[in-house]
């Protein structure tokens, strides 16, 4: 048995939809119901709502209007009026006046057809949105959730809810308002009311745009009202001929009409229900700017340390000198977990990287591992970037990275290779060259190669666990891709020997030159093998000749190490490509000799 504050709905009373970050724009929602109706035991929870955009300036009009206007009772439908054309999502306050439109159009179809819910279109593409399921995402926020539409589990729609600061925007740049008209009912059939102390029935309360109301009232088990009686009348025609072909029967007059009544009282047992019921509706304002539609100039509310002092400034400034902002390493990741996210080199030191498509930002790495981007470039970006960003902002050190002023500011970009791109060049040099060998590819097919590809970089490593994970990425990529069988092909084992990836490749190799230059080849790629191991806690003995291997000096930061890594793998994959090129010769000279 529910207590009377739950009929009275204080929590409910004190929530404001212009608090709220998702604004329901439709609702249909029972969000409980329990037992069957008009017996004990029952008790349901329903929330509704509707929703009306209209211009600030007819606000006097709308607020006049009520849940029996435009609730969802209210039918969005097409229709015709004294030879007018009315669109199904306008909304006349009196014939001829257009007052606003809705965002969300209940479509009715058959009874065999579920109920369809739009969002307006027109919300649609202003906000530039895209619909995923029943979400509508944002591409250029970060493929952001604006919009969604809940359904029960069979399917029907029962609340459509979009995010308030988009919403505001879009109110702002069309200047208009919403008015949202909500409904809350709750209710308990119970056998006792003596936990129920209001003094009226019902009791009512009440404030500008709001009110409540409570109330008690006995019903028959079933349903009835307590006390009822029923009355039963019973009409017949007495002109029916069951052997006419072709009855016809005119319109029913007292000489071929019988009919008798009777009436009887209910006899179930007496129940009380108890109901609590508010309805509230509320002006929602639009918002100040609209920068995403209307392209207002809003002031900067992101702010980024700019000298070693610990200045703050927002984009209202960074755009005015030429000047560059410093962040912790860990802001690519960051960057990269939105989708559309990506990372791109164009020297060993500098790229470009956005979480979202069409947004690139070119950075550097400077001596100690900071990233660099100028400041113009993050004080152009978008609010919800600039968040990301400033996260990861830190006082100026190290330095400008060299390679970014060379290209920025010199105009004369450094002629390196990022060790990224050397080992994506490398391992497709390995895979080339023995295609042309043996007409059979040196690597397997890896479903998830390009992914895997694009996780290795020396941002991934900024802490110890963030090394071991690149070099089981890499590990993914050469040892456990190498096909062992085409190998064993040109060097099998001896009968009982068992070889694994990297130990054929060696054999192979030592057909063309020393074994202990083929071995010095493979090395970087065997000590990032036993690096990939360092998750199941390798003994430190272990890990440091992995390590050693790997040529990683354990003493230099974490971001270095990646890069070490990376690069020590380049260059063990170009060297093992150059080895498989005399491969190539040897085997021709075979089949010279041969012939």
């Amino acid at each position: 048995m529910m207590p009377q504050a739950w009929f009275e709905m204080a929590e409910i009373r004190r929530r404001k939809f212009t608090s709220s970050a998702w604004i329901p724009l439709r609702a249909v929602q029972p969000i409980c119901e329990q037992g069957n109706r008009g017996h004990l035991g029952f008790k349901e929870e329903f929330f509704g709502a509707g929703s009306l955009a209209v211009p600030v300036a007819l606000k006097d009009k709308a607020t006049k209007l009520g849940w029996s206007d435009v609730g969802i009772s209210h039918e969005h439908r097409a229709c015709v009026d004294d030879g007018r054309y009315i669109p199904a999502e306008i909304y006349e306050y009196s014939q001829g006046e257009q007052i606003g439109f809705s965002l969300v159009l209940e479509q009715r179809l058959n009874g065999a057809e579920q109920n369809v819910w739009h969002l307006h279109q027109d919300f649609v593409i202003a906000l530039e949105l895209m619909r995923d399921g029943d979400r509508w995402i944002c591409p250029n926020e970060g493929y952001t959730e604006v919009a969604r539409l809940h359904r029960h589990p069979d399917g029907r729609p029962f609340l459509m809810e979009a995010k308030a600061e988009f919403l505001l925007d879009y109110l702002c740049a069309r200047g208009m308002g919403l008015l949202v008209t909500a409904y809350w009912n709750r209710e308990e059939i119970v056998e006792d009311i003596a936990h129920i102390a209001w003094v009226e029935n019902p009791k009512h309360e009440g404030t500008e745009g709001a009110r409540w109301e409570g109330r008690t009232y006995e019903i028959h088990e079933g349903g009835m009202p307590f006390g009822a009686e029923t009355a039963v009348f019973h009409m017949s025609r007495t002109d029916v001929d069951p052997s006419e072909d072709v009855p016809v029967f005119g319109f029913p007059t007292d000489d071929v009409t019988e009919g008798r009544s009777w009436a009887f009282k209910r006899k179930e047992r007496k129940l009380f229900v108890v109901e609590g019921e508010y309805w509230r509706d509320e002006w929602i304002s639009p918002g100040k700017y609209s920068a995403r539609i209307r392209g207002d100039d809003v002031p900067g509310s992101v702010f980024f340390i700019t000298d070693a002092a610990g200045t703050r400034e927002s984009k209202d400034t960074l755009t005015k000198e030429s000047r560059w902002l410093w962040f912790r390493p860990e802001v690519i990741n960051a960057l990269l977990e939105h989708r559309g996210g990506h990372l791109g080199w164009y020297t060993r030191d500098t790229g470009s990287v956005t979480c979202s498509p069409d947004y690139g930002v070119h950075f550097g790495v400077n001596s100690i591992g900071l990233v660099n981007v100028y400041a113009k470039d993050i004080g152009l970006l978008r609010d919800w970037q600039q968040r990301v960003w400033a996260g990861f902002n830190v006082t100026p050190e190290g330095g400008v990275s060299e390679e970014l002023l060379a290209s920025q500011m010199r105009a004369k970009p450094a002629d390196t290779t990022s060790p990224e791109t050397a080992l994506v060049q490398a391992l497709a040099r390995m895979d080339e060259v023995f295609l042309a060998i043996r007409g059979k590819s040196l690597f397997r097919e890896h479903p998830y190669r390009n992914e895997v590809l694009s996780r290795i970089h020396r941002f991934r490593s900024t802490n110890e666990k963030g090394l071991f994970a690149l070099a089981k990425d890499i590990a993914r990529l050469t040892a456990d891709s190498i096909d062992i069988a085409v190998l064993q092909e040109i060097a099998a084992p001896p009968k009982g020997e068992k070889w694994g990836s990297l130990k054929s490749l060696e054999k192979v190799l030592a057909t063309v030159c020393a074994p202990e230059e083929a071995r010095h080849a493979l090395t970087p790629l065997v000590g990032t093998y036993q690096l990939r191991l360092a998750d199941a806690h390798l003994p430190g003995s272990e890990l440091a000749e992995a390590m050693k291997l790997a040529g990683i000096d354990g003493s230099s930061s974490p971001l270095h190490q990646g890069q070490t890594l990376i690069a020590n793998c380049a260059s063990a994959a170009m060297a093992i490509a150059t080895l498989l090129e005399r491969l190539t010769k040897s085997e021709n000279d075979k089949g010279d000799k041969n012939g």
